[in-house]
């Protein structure tokens, strides 16, 4: 057949015999041309589908990288590092690095690193089911440290801003992005409380219940920075539509199991 078809192409074209001719073994025009298109078509088919497997194959091998990686580093070494921020900029502030009015300055940058944390703990799960990025086991210290900050962020404004406690429930009642700010750290204390293995068993699975608070304070937060700010803001907007994003992604179905026989 090799034969043949070398010689039909070899041929004059006016010289070949035509489709309807009975019983010719030749190779038509039409088989020709048809069997060139089909070896053309199945390399380049073969070439992309190889073209299109490369990027997938590194991501999987990073991924699996990062899993290696991060098997045998504990979660504890978080909490010392997430101590770290919070002294630098006391320290920032106590020294004059922190502009005209330092007060502000570390009220703001407590808050947005504990919505930081937040959303980063908001994370961790949909890495797992879509990314296959196994954290689950920093997810504990980064929702505690979160807390922490927030608490911090919530102290300077007491403390150190206001600093009246008429004037502060006066706020919380008056302002509403305060109040919502408010509701958000109420919804989050008993998170952080019971963020330790003893709540856990004594709990047993009213715990999990009781953690799903952290879909709503969540939200909380990122509303609470949208409305703090003056004026037309992006980067709050940015910080909402992630936090509603992450939680969207908890809706998706998930795919059925395959049985196996």
């Amino acid at each position: 057949m090799a034969m043949r078809m070398r010689l039909a192409i070899c041929m004059p074209i006016w010289t070949w015999p035509r489709t309807t001719d009975p019983g010719s073994d030749m190779p038509t025009p039409d088989t020709v041309t048809d069997t060139i298109s089909d070896t053309v078509s199945d390399r380049d088919q073969t070439a992309l589908a190889q073209f299109a497997r490369k990027p997938a194959q590194i991501w999987a091998g990073l991924i699996d990288a990062l899993n290696r990686g991060t098997r045998h580093v504990p979660a504890w070494p978080l909490y010392i590092l997430g101590a770290v921020p919070p002294v630098w900029l006391f320290f920032a502030g106590v020294t004059g690095r922190l502009g005209v009015d330092p007060v502000k300055a570390m009220e703001h940058q407590m808050g947005e690193w504990g919505l930081w944390l937040l959303i980063a703990g908001l994370a961790i799960t949909p890495l797992q089911r879509f990314a296959g990025l196994r954290l689950i086991k920093y997810r504990r210290a980064i929702g505690v440290l979160a807390f922490f900050y927030i608490l911090g962020h919530l102290l300077v404004w007491l403390v150190l801003d206001v600093q009246i406690l008429s004037q502060i429930w006066k706020d919380i009642l008056k302002r509403p992005y305060i109040t919502i700010g408010m509701v958000a750290f109420v919804l989050l204390t008993p998170l952080a409380v019971t963020s330790n293995n003893w709540s856990l068993r004594k709990l047993g699975p009213k715990w999990r219940g009781l953690h799903k608070l952290v879909y709503l304070a969540v939200p909380l937060g990122g509303l609470h920075f949208v409305m703090l700010v003056k004026g037309f803001q992006i980067e709050p907007l940015i910080y909402l539509s992630l936090i509603m994003g992450l939680l969207a992604l908890r809706l998706v179905p998930r795919k059925p199991r395959r049985t196996r026989r």
